[in-house]
């Protein structure tokens, strides 16, 4: 009965199954370099094979920890948060994201949009993956959309993923960090002649900091 109840928590978006908080530079996209308190929820079905954290995939593996618990802790190192995953949309994100505004938070989310969009957001990192597309009503919302790259045949969904964001949108492409050394001078290039696109780079992987 117990275990029914957690998960009727888990449910209602009053529990999460949290994989991992820390405080840290925001490494990627428009925020790069701004001090950034992280939220890593478990669970994602997305698949990706390139993947850098697969260990965030089961959400079984991961506490279910109370929402009041997590914004408590958040609110003592910063005063933007960054919810990612996995993909923090398989959960109902309204119960968090209204405890971190209660604080006066900034709240920023890094999602592949494949789940319908909740919680209250300043920022929405839209970052779509082929094998699961985004939920339609994500797209009009995102501040920034940012396609990882992996071989050339993403650019053509870069730019079918940049023609359904609202005009706005900032649109980033970022390599995927293994084949970095391969990719990085076909991105240069592809911005280069497509100046509406600007290049991300894992900086926080070349600070070595989490």
């Amino acid at each position: 009965m117990v275990e029914d109840n957690v998960m009727d928590l888990v449910d209602k978006g009053l529990m999460l199954p949290l994989m991992e908080e820390f405080y840290t530079i925001q490494g990627e996209g428009f925020h790069k370099g701004t001090a950034a308190y992280f939220i890593r929820v478990g669970g994602c079905d997305v698949g990706c094979h390139w993947c850098d954290v697969k260990e965030s995939w089961n959400a079984e593996t991961h506490p279910p920890t109370a929402v009041d618990h997590i914004v408590d802790h958040a609110a003592k190192y910063s005063n933007t948060i960054v919810v990612t995953g996995g993909e923090p949309l398989t959960w109902d994100m309204g119960p968090l994201t209204e405890g971190l505004k209660a604080k006066n938070l900034q709240t920023h989310i890094e999602t592949s949009g494949a789940y319908p969009l909740t919680g209250i957001w300043d920022w929405i990192c839209l970052s779509p993956k082929k094998n699961k597309l985004p939920e339609g009503e994500i797209y009009a919302k995102a501040d920034e959309l940012k396609v990882i790259v992996y071989n050339k045949h993403d650019f053509i969904f870069a730019e079918e993923q940049a023609a359904k964001v609202k005009e706005d949108c900032i649109l980033y492409l970022q390599p995927e960090w293994s084949v970095r050394e391969k990719i990085v001078p076909m991105i240069v290039e592809y911005v280069m002649q497509h100046p509406k696109w600007k290049v991300s780079l894992q900086t926080h992987k070349y600070l070595n900091i989490p």
